[in-house]
């Protein structure tokens, strides 16, 4: 899924992490079915675009409400970075790839979200360790089972090709984003922050939704009652909630910590696929479940790498 000018020292009490963590767990978890509904009947960025400019608009109103909306030129160039990577790259991949794989699926492929971060974090000079690069390793492994099809024909992989080339772009994007709000200037009151993030992300998306031509392919008469509780509790709970709550999380602990959520959600996306929607997993498909889950369980608890040199 509140932007932060980078890591502060004051430990917040261990109930409110508790809760946090137990959000990004199981919110998350089921935003990818929440998705997968909403663009039945919504095309994917205009669905996005309302998600993110209803609740930025929130945010930011009530932090003017409090008297809290002071920000500054290079906050807003920093949630124009962070909205463009996180919500309108990271998430609008997935809005898209809806329309093409399950929702458990999805939340496979997003899970390599701490992988990445170890290889990036390590092309910046932090050093991995040994069995972080054990835990990458394993974890494109799992890619593999999921992605490369068995027989050699694309037509029977375990999941849509350009969906998961889509989802593994958006997964990059988020990590990269994910890193640059660390350090980036940001609005001090947090809801603040995350409302500019989202009002940015929003904003980008609704303009590629126009210029992809999605306004003609909407038609609210056949919008249904499913779709639009999707989107509403997208808004809530994706957005207001979990995005929120994940943004307090990278600066209160740290990033490796807030990472495990990565390795939670598939198994609830999973469930939930299952319950509500009728998906089933292909065997390949279980199979890479457990693989990516390893390797990212692997990477997350893995001792801290080396400093930068």
């Amino acid at each position: 899924m509140t932007p932060v000018v980078g890591a502060t020292s004051d430990a917040p009490p261990r109930w409110q992490l508790v809760l946090a963590f137990l959000c990004i767990y199981l919110v998350w978890g089921s935003t990818y079915l929440a998705m997968k509904f909403a663009v039945d009947t919504i095309p994917p960025f205009l669905m996005g675009a309302t998600r993110f400019l209803t609740a930025g608009a929130m945010l930011v109103g009530w932090s003017a409400v409090r008297g809290r909306a002071q920000t500054t030129p290079a906050a807003w160039r920093s949630a124009a970075i962070v909205g463009g990577l996180l919500l309108f790259w990271g998430n609008g991949s997935v809005a898209w790839a809806a329309q093409r794989v399950p929702s458990g699926m999805m939340s496979l492929l997003v899970a390599t979200v701490p992988l990445w971060m170890v290889l990036i974090e390590g092309s910046r000079g932090r050093r991995p360790t040994f069995a972080q690069l054990v835990g990458v390793a394993i974890g494109l492994v799992g890619v593999s089972l999921l992605v490369l099809p068995a027989d050699g024909s694309w037509q029977n992989a375990a999941i849509d090709p350009l969906g998961a080339v889509v989802l593994t772009v958006g997964s990059l994007a988020w990590t990269a984003g994910s890193l640059y709000s660390r350090s980036a200037p940001q609005a001090a009151y947090a809801p603040m922050a995350s409302g500019m993030q989202m009002l940015c992300g929003g904003a980008l998306l609704l303009v590629l939704g126009v210029v992809s031509g999605e306004p003609a392919r909407l038609s609210l008469d056949a919008v249904s009652l499913r779709s639009m509780l999707s989107v509403g509790y997208l808004i809530v709970f994706g957005s207001l909630v979990g995005f929120s709550t994940y943004m307090w999380l990278l600066r209160k602990a740290s990033p490796s910590a807030v990472g495990t959520y990565a390795y939670v959600n598939p198994a609830v996306a999973v469930l939930l696929g299952v319950l509500l929607a009728g998906e089933r997993l292909p065997t390949r498909g279980v199979l890479a479940m457990s693989v990516i889950v390893g390797g990212v369980a692997l990477v997350s608890l893995a001792p801290k790498p080396g400093r930068p040199h």
